[in-house]
């Protein structure tokens, strides 16, 4: 499962069953840590999930920022709540890239704003998914 997680949002892939692709699945949008936690778990159960792929934001010159901490926060409550083996992801640009390839799309801003955390989360998962093969 590849997440990105935002303040406002988590985009949410997955991968098909011989690793090789991945999908974008749902955009979640927060509302509490309880009920963030429980809307993955219920897409790792249904998805029979082995491990989270996680976007870890990076500034260009790779330093960690304040949303680093967010999100390693956010995903120490869930893996304490739902184990599973964590794998961090840099996602520098991946959501640059995400609104680009919406723009050439021809999408509006409106319905880009609704997926484009999807997409980031399927960049994550992807960019991951090719580095193993």
């Amino acid at each position: 499962m590849g997440l990105d997680v935002g303040d406002v949002r988590i985009g949410v892939a997955v991968s098909d069953e011989l690793g090789m692709t991945a999908q974008g699945l749902t955009t979640i949008t927060r509302t509490n840590i309880d009920e963030d936690i429980s809307q993955i778990a219920k897409i790792v159960s249904e998805k029979e999930v082995t491990k989270y792929v996680v976007g870890l934001p990076r500034n260009m010159n790779g330093t960690y920022g304040p949303q680093t901490e967010k999100v390693k926060k956010f995903i120490k409550i869930l893996t304490e709540k739902h184990p599973l083996e964590v794998v961090y992801w840099d996602e520098r640009l991946t959501t640059v890239a995400a609104q680009r390839t919406l723009i050439e799309g021809n999408m509006s801003r409106k319905k880009r704003k609704k997926v484009v955390d999807k997409i980031a989360a399927v960049m994550i998962l992807q960019g991951y998914l090719d580095s193993i093969r």
